[in-house]
């Protein structure tokens, strides 16, 4: 009898803790569940945040034109080559970040400027900082022109 009495507690109480809270194809989410999606969250609300920060330099403002200034382009690819292809590859993280896709995840001023101004920018700028401290390596200074930093930004746009 004790042992019925028993299972029939367990079993209202089992059902009660089943029903308790929420309400109709409600559930509840799990401590993991609720950090995941905070986290989401947080990168969603930074990344949106990443493309309105300019950085830290002399450029205040870039917008492109809607087509590709090709000749442009293919000067900044030579540029590219000759002072930035012994950190950056196009298509893959190597020393530094790969600069495919850079203007979905960076505002066209941020990446002049972090040409152009490298160690102030690591020094105060966040996604700088946290580039740094993801890749290990600071960028270095190429003592490039505003010129020459224009047609690397050109050349980025080429890349698919």
């Amino acid at each position: 009898m004790k042992i019925k009495l028993t299972l029939i507690a367990t079993m209202v109480a089992s059902m009660f803790l089943t029903n308790c809270g929420g309400g109709e194809g409600e559930t509840k989410k799990s401590f993991a569940e609720e950090m995941a999606a905070e986290s989401e969250a947080a990168e969603a609300e930074e990344a949106s945040n990443d493309m309105e920060n300019i950085g830290i330099g002399p450029i205040k403002e870039l917008t492109f034109p809607e087509t590709i200034d090709m000749d442009m382009a293919k000067a900044g690819e030579a540029v590219f080559e000759s002072k930035c292809a012994a950190c950056h590859k196009p298509g893959k993280k190597f020393i530094g970040p790969a600069p495919i896709g850079i203007y979905e995840r960076r505002n066209p001023a941020w990446v002049m400027n972090m040409i152009l101004n490298p160690e102030e920018m690591v020094e105060k700028d966040p996604i700088a900082k946290r580039l740094m401290a993801e890749y290990l390596s600071p960028m270095a200074n190429q003592n490039l022109t505003e010129e020459e930093a224009r047609s690397v930004a050109e050349y980025f746009r080429t890349l698919k």
